[in-house]
């Protein structure tokens, strides 16, 4: 067995070993094994794309759930591929074609430009896929996908056919979310909630030609000034008052709401004038109107407010776009606000103002923060728009809830599942069309007789020529519905096809099984998947989508609801932000590049680190320092193994059992147990998707139980070459360090492969080992070894407390009980190993207290006193011992009052109500004790 290096060196090991792995074909799946399957398709991530942090911790689960499965002998395929991701790719084509060639889309045509972006993916589209290989991802790469290939499109398009055969897709105009910054329609779902700060505008509304007699007093109007003159006349009249945060929409209003019943009811049915293009609107009553924002009166703007537009639908009201597709003010002729004709909308809302203001209109602006839906893809406030869209009606929404009701679909953190429901329950139709040319076109046609108007590609003013043939389109101006055919070749000359492309997700609903779909019988084998690894910021976008897909178009052929589920399990990763909680962003400057830590702590120790700090369901505070400790685990563990190979060969097929031991080796043994089959292991950890808490346990009995404990331990029986227990040590060592390279396998993947195969424990890879469940305790197991590691580290303690050097020396006297003395004597061995964990120069086990003790420290052991003179000054000592008291004082208050309970102690198990007991006995001597020293120093 050759020696292993003095230090892990990942850079020397990762590239080596990944190649490998895919040399020898550990990642293929097979879909005509026996073996039961597992599987998982990776959340596609975009195809220029490159790596970050969020993608890192999604995929390294996603490999701990693959690598942890083939090891317990199933058949696993982990399908790759990536996400054309149409509105962000062409953005991004889009301004490299302005910053290179200074051009628009618009300018060199839609032919063109898709071609442009077919280039750029093929420069581009294999990054991430390459770094998501540098983190050790298990990937069946044979099997990698892409939502643009050929058959993947037809696929997109043959299910758009089917589902508006089945009347689910329909042509309609409706309020969308629209963006400004892409031109195109987005769904709610990728519309981001953002706080901003702005004005609140209070602008006056005049009433309309008002009789004397029934004009109410002045009190009864917001302003309280019933005397303010209307534009063009010297005639006193009353106004309402309404506030709003969008002035630059007031050319639109067409009517004020005010509350049924409510203060301003009575003036229901009278008009005022719109102050700006000067008109004369309604005074209406609606339950909608919320008289505590505001003034309790609101202006209707159907055309640019969601709640305004279905306001005015129930009052068949007129419906006023005074807004082009890029928010620019389209208000054109001669009119008092014809100034803000052509005005960008926040440019046109301060012009708004002042126009308002010069004319006694506004009467107050006041600071204002709302939240404002923004575009995700464009970073800009999205525009409530009526618009001709293609629509969804979701199929199969009853069998959806009553799968996730009967436990058939589990999300972890459960808490999602709630949200998921509620979705459903309220769930609206899906605005599927975008006005992208990056996509999947949609597959209608149009017989109509001016073809160049609907050619997006053959004029720079395309935005204009577009915009008016959706509203032409709207109004069923081109084309009777006889001339609409739904099909994905061309019908022929004097066809053209809707210029509109799918909604990216629309392709991505069909990701988990479509993918499958091969002459192998992959599908068969491997769908449904088992596990879904994503964030909870898609669970609409996506995962329910998914789910929904799958009942519908029953991909298996089977009428079962279960059969035709996309996955059985659906893991939501935390959101990571920086130490300050912000979401980490290159704007911020806060979003560290994987690989520039991969470079620096090594795959597994960015792997290892980042999922040991992401407990299920909660956001993860990044910190570069959790990579180090990552790194250092992996380090710590090399150094043992290489401590291990210094003492001989390694024997894969140790049985400690069968040998004689200490208590020390009996005491590791007892530990993993524990760890495999204790009341919280790291076995059901993991089967519930409690990845940071499976990786926290690995760590700690790895860093404390292995290396700093039963090492150090091993040190002192290697050291005797006649020891009776060496051969015991030894296989101890082999057989818990096998399970502890596989246990740490799916998280560590390769140093653990390194050192398998360096050691000896298998010539070929740690990967088809089995997955390790369970291992027996010893059944010679006595407590001490725990009593004397206890006793070490209180030791250790007394000397940071007194402030002695840890590397200093020094003599200890250990007064032992009766306990111990006489029915469990200090063994010579076992003497060693504390004289070794406490760097005692000696220790003194007595009967009774030293004739000059000095600081003492209460243990399982018993009294471990210092020396009285020398090393202690008394005022420190003092103040131990008087910090410690209080401590357990405090202790045993609180101990004593659960006893003294007797609701608790009704309620408290047997084994529990033994442990208060002792506790309280254990503590009443440490009291006693600690007041003995203390009076001493009197």
């Amino acid at each position: 067995m050759p020696e292993l290096a003095k230090a892990y060196e990942p850079q020397q090991v990762e590239d080596r070993l990944y190649q490998k792995w895919q040399d020898g074909g550990y990642f293929k799946a097979d879909p005509k094994s026996t073996k039961p399957a597992y599987s998982i398709v990776m959340p596609p991530p975009n195809v220029t794309g490159k790596l970050t942090l969020g993608h890192v911790l999604n995929n390294t689960i996603q490999d701990i759930l693959c690598r942890k499965a083939r090891m317990e002998g199933k058949e696993v395929l982990w399908l790759p591929g990536t996400d054309h991701a149409g509105l962000a790719t062409q953005t991004a084509v889009e301004k490299h074609l302005r910053q290179t060639e200074k051009k628009t889309r618009h300018e060199i045509g839609r032919e063109a430009f898709v071609k442009r972006i077919w280039d750029w993916k093929h420069e581009f589209g294999g990054i991430i896929t390459q770094q998501l290989r540098k983190i050790g991802c298990s990937c069946d790469w044979s099997r990698e996908r892409f939502t643009m290939d050929p058959d993947y499109e037809r696929a997109v398009q043959e299910v758009f056919v089917k589902l508006h055969r089945e009347g689910l897709i329909y042509r309609g105009t409706r309020m969308v979310n629209w963006c400004p910054g892409s031109l195109t329609a987005i769904s709610d779902e990728e519309v981001i909630p953002t706080k901003q700060k702005g004005s609140l505008y209070y602008v006056k509304y005049e009433l309309v030609s008002v009789v004397a007699a029934a004009v109410p007093s002045g009190d009864e109007f917001p302003s309280g000034n019933p005397q303010a003159p209307p534009l063009g006349t010297a005639a006193a009249t009353t106004y309402l008052e309404v506030a709003t945060t969008r002035p630059e929409t007031i050319m639109a209003d067409v009517a004020l709401a005010v509350k049924p019943g409510g203060k301003w009811a009575h003036l229901v049915g009278r008009k005022v004038w719109r102050p700006l293009h000067r008109e004369q609107i309604p005074i209406i009553a609606d339950e909608a109107v919320e008289e505590g924002f505001g003034t309790g009166v609101l202006k209707v703007t159907p055309a640019h407010d969601k709640t305004d537009y279905e306001i005015g639908k129930r009052h068949k009201l007129p419906v006023i776009d005074i807004l082009t597709p890029n928010a620019k003010i389209n208000d054109p002729g001669e009119h008092d606000a014809s100034e803000l004709h052509g005005l960008d909308r926040f440019e046109a809302r301060k012009k708004s103002a002042e126009l308002l203001k010069d004319r006694g209109l506004l009467v107050k602006e006041e600071p204002y923060e709302n939240t404002v839906g923004f575009s995700e893809r464009a970073n800009v406030p999205i525009e409530p728009r009526l618009s001709s869209q293609w629509f969804l009606k979701y199929p199969n929404i009853k069998e959806a809830l009553a799968l996730l009701q009967k436990g058939h679909v589990k999300f972890h953190p459960q808490h999602w599942t709630k949200v998921y429901q509620h979705w459903l329950e309220n769930i609206q139709d899906w605005c599927i069309s975008r006005q992208v040319w990056w996509g999947h076109r949609i597959p209608v046609w149009y017989r109509v007789d001016h073809t160049p108007l609907i050619d997006s590609s053959s004029s720079p003013t395309e935005i204009v020529e577009v915009e008016k043939f959706r509203k032409d389109f709207a109004k069923g101006n081109l084309w009777a519905p006889d001339e609409i055919l739904c099909q994905i070749e061309s019908p022929g000359e004097g066809w053209v096809q809707d210029p509109d492309s799918l909604d990216t997700w629309f392709s991505s609903w069909l990701w988990a099984y479509e993918t499958m779909q091969t002459e192998d019988g992959t599908r068969q084998k491997f769908y449904p998947t088992s596990a879904l690894v994503t964030g909870p910021d898609i669970i609409f976008l996506w995962v329910a989508r998914m789910l929904i897909a799958g009942l519908h178009f029953k991909p298996n052929g089977a009428e079962t609801l279960e059969t035709n589920l996309a996955f059985k399990d659906v893991y939501f990763t935390g959101l990571i932000r920086d130490k300050q909680g912000r979401k980490l962003s290159k704007s911020l400057g806060n979003s560290p590049d994987p690989l520039e830590l991969i470079a620096k702590y090594g795959a597994d120790g960015l792997r290892f680190g980042l999922v040991r700090i992401a407990p299920q369901g909660a956001d993860i505070r990044f910190d570069e320092k959790q990579i180090e400790e990552g790194r250092n685990f992996c380090n710590k563990l090399w150094n043992i193994c290489r401590f291990r190979a210094m003492q001989g060969p390694i024997d894969p097929k140790a049985d400690p059992f069968q040998h004689s031991r200490s208590i020390f080796a009996d005491e590791l043994l007892d530990r993993l147990h524990f760890l495999l089959e204790g009341e919280r292991n790291a076995i059901e950890a993991l089967n519930q998707y409690n990845f940071s808490e499976a990786a926290s346990q690995l760590y700690d009995f790895v860093w404390n139980e292995f290396a700093a404990r039963y090492v150090e331990a091993a040190k002192i029986d290697f050291a005797q070459t006649d020891s009776p227990t060496r051969a015991g040590t030894l296989a101890t060592f082999d057989y818990v360090m096998s399970h502890v390279l596989r246990l740490l396998h799916p998280f560590a993947p390769f140093v653990t492969e390194e050192l398998w195969c360096e050691l000896g424990f298998g010539a070929e890879t740690v990967q088809l080992q089995n997955w390790p469940v369970k291992s027996p305790r010893s059944k010679d197991w006595s407590p001490r070894a725990q009593e004397i590691y206890m006793t070490a580290d209180v030791g250790r303690t007394l000397r940071g407390e007194i402030k002695l050097p840890s590397n200093q020396k020094i003599p200890f006297f250990l007064v032992t009980s009766a306990l111990v003395s006489k029915k469990r004597p200090l063994a010579d061995d076992q003497k060693a190993v504390l004289t070794a964990f406490l760097n005692a120069s000696e220790i003194q086990v007595l009967d009774s207290p030293p004739a000059n003790p000095g600081p003492k420290a209460f243990t399982q052991l018993g009294d471990l006193y210092l020396p009285a003179t020398g090393l202690v000054d008394p005022g420190v000592e003092k103040d131990r011992l008087v910090k410690e008291l209080a401590k357990v004082e405090k202790d045993l208050e609180q101990t004593r009052r659960k006893l003294g309970d007797a609701n608790m102690l009704a309620k408290a198990p047997p084994a529990k109500l033994e442990e208060w007991r002792a506790l309280e006995i254990s503590l009443g001597e440490k009291e006693k004790s600690l007041r003995e020293s203390l009076a001493k120093l009197e």
